[in-house]
């Protein structure tokens, strides 16, 4: 593996904002071209990091983080950017640590009668992830939705136990899994159920959680 595009750990970002934010928390920054798809590369506690732009959903998630390993031999992920909060008592900019995530929109009970976000042959609808324990550790559902759907915060909720929502990070995790890389991930929160319009909170309140992220990962980096 060419020195020059490889990385210790790679790190994925779904828009530009949130890839910002994760390069503002790095030193030695630049930039290179590798298949196609360009690369910041960065250094932090003496590891060499890789950010890239994913862009929003599952499959583009999925294919960045498939990327991060086979062309630049990253033996970790991390799934980082802001997200939707759930649970009562959660705040705009609060930072969280994901330890499993579930595909909320992924449903083959038709099918095989499994419940919703189980995979056909597995036995949990969960991807895990391996938090360093930084901050508080919750559970992620991801699916390719952006709504204030109050059916899907119940599912999310009450039947899959989830707190956090994205587009994102269990498509990373399970892409990991598969090859036997580590999977982590920080979530800046930016906008929260029950605080009114969830697309609207996140164009109001996406500058805050971002810097909250850089903020989070200048000390996550280095431990």
């Amino acid at each position: 593996m060419n020195a020059i595009v490889s990385c210790d750990a790679a790190v994925v970002a779904a828009m530009d904002c949130e890839a910002q934010s994760i390069v503002a928390a790095l030193s030695g920054v630049r930039s290179a071209t590798v298949r196609g798809r360009r690369v910041s590369f960065g250094e932090a506690g003496g590891r060499r990091y890789a950010v890239i732009v994913s862009g929003i959903g599952k499959v583009n998630a999925a294919s960045a983080a498939e990327f991060a390993i086979s062309a630049l031999g990253a033996k970790e992920i991390v799934n980082a950017g802001v997200a939707g909060g759930l649970e009562r008592g959660m705040k705009v900019a609060d930072v969280y640590e994901i330890g499993r995530a579930a595909e909320y929109d992924f449903d083959l009970s038709v099918f095989n009668g499994g419940r919703i976000g189980v995979k056909d042959g597995a036995d949990t609808a969960y991807a895990e992830f391996s938090p360093k324990g930084l901050f508080p550790v919750k559970t992620l559902a991801t699916g390719d939705r952006f709504n204030d759907s109050e059916e899907d915060n119940r599912l999310i909720t009450e039947t899959l136990g989830c707190s956090v929502r994205d587009m994102e990070g269990a498509a990373v995790a399970y892409t990991a899994a598969i090859s036997g890389v580590t999977a982590r991930s920080v979530k800046s929160i930016s906008d929260v159920a029950g605080s009114g319009s969830m697309p609207e909170q996140y164009l109001r309140n996406k500058t805050m959680a971002l810097a909250s992220l850089t903020d989070a990962l200048r000390v996550y980096f280095t431990k």
